[in-house]
């Protein structure tokens, strides 16, 4: 899995701008940096440096140069990688910064490949497995919230609460090894009440983390957004209020949506997934009749439905059945053409579903907030800060804590039922296991390489 070589790679955007990095990490990284880049004070050397300083100087090629640029050097294990790092940064052109990382492979490094500095990190201890996940999270973050989570992540947030229970878990597999080992020194009497507390203490914990997968992911990904209701209600007109922009086609024309259309948009900091579908009606239309089924697919799997009901027309059973629909769901009902003649209001709507409602017109632009505040205060209940708190947002750790949590109820299964000490350590032992396969330990060569690939080269 680890590779004693020198690896080298661009660790910038591949585009135009003021400066980029070439990273190159390894046992040759600073002799490399000695060979290509020339500091202005001749005096100096790459090998002389002391560990994060800097120099200025240029970039050679066969005694050509190729950038000036400024080269920065942190010597090993006090590095990104735990190895001797040199960073150059020179201009971020793309032709130039290629130039410059010919260079330093034709000089003895090889193209790094996706995610190797975060891998050799983690394969050098400087972090665990959670840590290196949460680099990339913090690199894709949609939104403040999402980083704020991801850097406590990176911080060791999660580490250190995985590795507070699995030390406890440790101390009672090895409380009753050595009982086994030695039960004339070492008793086992009322021992089963007290790792059923532990057991309970621990579990707990778990299944804490748990249950903030939810909002791990909402926080990740952003809320599922389903905006539906009949043709003409003004579903299209606002998805474009939503997003500032013309993006849906808005017409007179009923059924003018016959797919979905997403954006992503931001409400106070958190990110809506906000997908259009086709006005759910009766119709002999068969490419309507796929989009109505799509848009009713669509609201199943969404986090939150947006109803907009035309206030300007009385309910039919088209609204009755988009209603029969959300009697489950998260949805708020925005009562739409508030600026023409009210047909429809608030008490037609409630004598069918009692869900959040929000007069509204798309046309004049008002409702607007109070829809912003009702999504603040639906997600995380009206407060959008976490404080301590840690959110799984990684499906891996989730499976994990999950398994975790199920060998720690077989426990105390076996405690209830009796069972002798050998069987309480069979499944702490698995418990142990599972949450190690959070932060890494005991992980099969693929699994870590399949982790790593998903991230960007120079990462």
């Amino acid at each position: 899995m680890f590779r004693e070589d020198t690896i080298a790679a661009i660790s910038t955007a591949m585009s135009d701008g003021g400066i980029g990095i070439v990273r190159i990490s390894g046992p040759d990284a600073i002799s490399i940096g000695n060979e290509i880049f020339l500091p202005a004070n001749q005096k100096k050397k790459v090998s002389d440096m002391a560990s994060y300083s800097a120099v200025y100087g240029h970039v050679v090629h066969h005694e050509k140069t190729v950038d000036e640029g400024i080269l920065l050097l942190m010597r090993g294990p006090k590095s990104y990688t735990g190895e001797d790092v040199v960073e150059i940064d020179c201009h971020g052109g793309v032709v130039v910064l290629k130039k410059v990382l010919e260079t330093a492979i034709e000089a003895g490094a090889r193209p790094a490949e996706p995610g190797e500095f975060t891998k050799r990190a983690f394969l050098n201890g400087r972090i665990d497995l959670s840590q290196a996940e949460a680099v990339m999270d913090v690199i894709h973050s949609k939104n403040e919230f999402a980083l704020e989570s991801s850097m406590k992540q990176l911080s060791g947030g999660l580490k250190r609460k995985i590795e507070e229970i699995r030390g406890k878990i440790l101390y009672e597999i090895a409380y009753i090894e050595s009982a086994l080992d030695d039960p004339e020194h070492i008793s086992l009497d009322g021992f089963a009440n007290h790792l059923e507390l532990v057991v309970t203490e621990q579990k707990e914990k778990i299944d804490h983390l748990i249950e903030t997968a939810e909002n791990g992911r909402i926080l990740k990904e952003g809320i599922r957004t389903a905006i539906v209701g009949k043709p003409n209600a003004g579903k299209s007109s606002l998805l474009n209020l939503l997003v500032g922009e013309d993006r849906a086609i808005v017409t007179e024309i009923a059924g003018t949506t016959r797919d979905t259309l997403e954006e992503t948009i931001q409400v106070k900091g958190i990110p809506l997934q906000v997908i259009d579908t086709a006005g759910i009606r009766k119709t002999e239309d068969i490419v309507e009749k796929i989009g109505i089924e799509k848009a009713k697919e669509t609201m199943d799997q969404s986090d939150l439905v947006l109803y907009v009901a035309d206030s300007s027309r009385p309910l039919d059973e088209n609204d009755f059945e988009i209603m029969d629909c959300l009697k489950e769901k998260k949805a708020i009902i925005i009562l739409n053409k508030s600026d023409l003649n009210q047909v429809t209001g608030e008490k037609e709507i409630r004598t069918h579903i009692s869900k959040d409602m929000i007069v509204f017109s798309a046309r004049e632009e008002t409702g607007l907030d109070e829809l912003y505040e009702k999504l603040e205060e639906m997600f995380f209940e009206g407060k959008l800060s976490f404080n301590d708190e840690i959110y799984i947002t990684n499906m891996r750790h989730k499976n994990s804590l999950c398994q975790a949590s199920q060998s720690l109820s077989m426990v105390l299964q076996s405690i209830m039922d009796g069972m002798p000490e050998d069987f309480f350590s069979i499944d702490l032992t698995d418990a142990y296991e599972h949450l190690g396969y959070i932060l890494g330990e005991s992980m099969g060569e693929d699994l870590v390489n399949e982790i790593f690939r998903e991230f960007c080269t120079g990462k």
